[in-house]
């Protein structure tokens, strides 16, 4: 898995699970305001397109994963 796999990885299933546990039928409900975390990765997602800044990215890296540009 490369890097940037890692980060849509992380990204998808952090959105997923913010969104699920937010939706009052859930048997895993947390509250409305975990929709917070969705908002937040994808907020995170477009300053990395800008700064060039991301942390997950950094935080693979970190664990050893390489990055797909050859």
């Amino acid at each position: 898995m490369t890097i940037e796999n890692g980060v849509r990885l992380v990204a998808g299933t952090l959105i997923v699970f913010g969104i699920a546990v937010s939706v009052p039928e859930c048997p895993l409900y947390l509250s409305r305001h975990v929709l917070w975390l969705p908002a937040f990765v994808g907020f995170m997602l477009a300053q990395s397109v800008f700064t060039g800044i991301c942390p997950a990215a950094m935080i693979l890296k970190a664990l050893g994963l390489r990055s797909g540009a050859a």
